[in-house]
């Protein structure tokens, strides 16, 4: 059996394959503490959870505009807009069922076949599949642990070449939780105009910061035009079933992803999108609350791995992901997060399950609750205490 060889690109994503050997070995009886998975352990707020309800009740079961209901682009553009300091209107937001395709949809409206995307390394793993999905050619570029996973700018600089395209951003960033500083935003801006290219900037974490600010490449001189925003509410108002993400791009660019939704995905849930309305624009205290949370688990987190010897843990700024250097203990980031799982029932993720500058490290998700969390870090030290 032949296939495609766009096919070619694509692999197994590390946090579902990890879920389901947890999941098969639960069945087995194995207690599984999950730090391996992405997503909120928080319900949908109720309130928000009630709007969909309400929505399916009273018809709204039916389909959309491509781009989305007028109200929820409408206040996507206030809202988005006003936290990035940037003035936009309805005609800049593109709603989609979940925020994978804004990753997808403008790498096929904008790159042809042999242009070339830069990403960050270790990232997340769907910007190199969509990259080749499009055509294009994935080009890594090294997240740097000594400076709190910055980019590499002088890796990046010397990676741009005539058949550069586009600049793919994640900040804060999954695996990592590092927050790109202001001044490589800005610089990024400059190549990006000095180069003609687009950049890509993925900020579906951009509410869960703990410390400072997180800008938006959004705000820069010159990068309006040249850019596009990623974001949904799976993460920020824990709705990652719903399938809700949203992008900000220039209208011209808009224009085209309305043709690829029409063809791709016709249209988003109508009784999601008014669910995502109420998310947006009623008080945002829970985001408050649940942010707070996280906070004080990554505190936690990193204080009781830091007091483990030999491991190396830098404090993350935002998202809900630490990611520790385990070189010390001599076995491969598959190894240790294989042998944790088996030999004491903590999941985690393989640092190379973010790409080939994720090795030597492994992720932890805390998504999880405090207690829970301590349990697992005390199996962890028991266990890498027989390493030394």
């Amino acid at each position: 059996m032949s296939f495609a060889t766009r096919t070619e690109s694509l692999s197994e994503e590390g946090a579902y394959s990890v879920l389901a050997r947890c999941q098969m070995l639960e069945a087995q009886g194995k207690d599984i503490i999950h730090l391996e998975i992405g997503q909120p352990d928080f319900d949908t707020f109720s309130h928000v959870s009630l709007a969909g309800i309400r929505a399916i009740t009273t018809g709204q079961t039916r389909y959309t505009p491509p781009l989305g209901i007028p109200a929820l682009r409408e206040a996507l553009a206030q809202d988005a807009g006003r936290r990035r300091g940037v003035e936009l209107s309805a005609d800049w937001v593109v709603v989609a069922p979940g925020t994978k395709p804004i990753l997808q949809l403008p790498l096929l409206a904008l790159i042809e076949p042999g242009d070339e995307v830069l990403y960050p390394d270790p990232g997340f793993p769907t910007y190199a599949g969509s990259i080749g999905l499009a055509g294009g050619v994935p080009i890594p570029v090294k997240l740097l642990e000594e400076r709190d996973f910055d980019l590499d700018m002088e890796g990046l600089e010397a990676a741009i070449t005539p058949r550069t395209r586009m600049i793919i951003l994640n900040s804060p960033g999954n695996p990592t939780g590092g927050i790109l500083p202001p001044a490589t935003l800005a610089r990024i801006a400059e190549l990006a105009c000095q180069h003609d290219l687009w950049v890509l900037s993925d900020e579906i974490y951009s509410r869960l910061v703990f410390d400072g600010e997180s800008r938006s490449i959004l705000s820069m001189p010159g990068m309006m035009e040249r850019t596009i925003v990623a974001d949904g509410y799976s993460k920020t108002y824990a709705m990652t079933g719903w399938r809700l993400g949203y992008g900000l791009m220039p209208p011209a660019l808009v224009a085209k992803m309305n043709l690829l939704l029409t063809y791709v995905t016709g249209c988003t849930a109508a009784f999601t999108q008014y669910a995502g309305l109420e998310a947006v624009t009623a008080p945002q205290d829970d985001v408050d609350a649940m942010v707070d949370t996280f906070r004080r688990r990554r505190d936690f987190m990193v204080e009781r791995l830091q007091a483990i010897p030999g491991i190396q843990c830098a404090k993350p700024q935002g998202a809900f992901y630490v990611f520790p250097s385990i070189r010390a203990f001599g076995l491969s980031s598959n190894e240790m997060a294989n042998r944790l799982l088996d030999e004491v029932g903590v999941a985690v993720l393989p640092g190379t399950a973010f790409g080939q500058n994720g090795e030597g490290f492994i992720r932890l998700a805390y998504a999880n609750s405090l207690e829970n969390i301590g349990q697992a870090l005390d199996r962890m030290a028991g266990f890498l205490a027989t390493l030394r």
